[in-house]
């Protein structure tokens, strides 16, 4: 597993034996990227100076990865022990110890956000087949983990159906062998709306 783009190209990340690391594949990432800086029509986005979530974060690649490509910080999220010293010891590989934040927690108990402020490009990697992608992305939303307009990845398996919440509209989806990458743009208004 290695950075796809950006200053950090090429360098090979730790993915881990633990089989609740579901690392996303070079080629499934390389296209999501490609995606999210060209394949959005006027939704594109601006990764460069970005605060990013990376949620269910497992290796942490995609958060790693935006960083390589001028993302200002990542804050990571997983509650599984193994896979937050796989961040930390990626973080460490690439020097990015100091634009990251790693908390361990639950992707449903997510508390206040961090200092950085809200993420406008989120990424969401559940386990597969557990019920965990709508509920996280409530819980994100309802506790200002997302700014207005943010760009919100979700990955799922290819055949799993997810309905998310209102306020998530869905921009596109691409299936890359047994998953399934799918974007939405995230309404605060839509959201509160439906909420309350």
């Amino acid at each position: 597993m290695r950075i796809v783009s950006g200053k950090h190209r090429g360098r090979k990340l730790a993915a881990g034996a633990d089989a609740a690391v579901r690392p996303t594949a070079d080629r499934a990432r390389e296209g999501l990227f490609n995606m999210l800086v060209h394949g959005l029509g006027d939704a594109a986005v601006a990764i460069e100076g970005a605060v990013v979530l990376d949620v269910f974060a497992g290796s942490g690649a995609l958060g790693l990865e935006a960083l390589s490509r001028g993302a200002a910080h990542a804050t990571f999220i997983e509650n599984e022990r193994t896979a937050v010293e796989l961040i930390r010891a990626n973080a460490r590989l690439l020097n990015e110890q100091a634009r990251t934040t790693i908390l361990t927690r639950d992707a449903l108990k997510l508390g206040p956000p961090p200092a950085a402020g809200p993420a406008a490009i989120a990424f969401f990697d559940p386990p597969y087949r557990k019920g965990l992608a709508a509920p996280a992305l409530a819980v994100a939303a309802a506790a200002g983990w997302l700014a207005d307009g943010a760009i919100v990845v979700l990955e799922c398996a290819a055949d799993e159906t997810v309905a998310a919440p209102a306020g998530f509209a869905l921009l596109k989806e691409r299936r890359y062998g047994a998953a399934r990458i799918a974007i939405f743009v995230y309404r605060a208004a839509a959201f509160a709306a439906r909420a309350g």
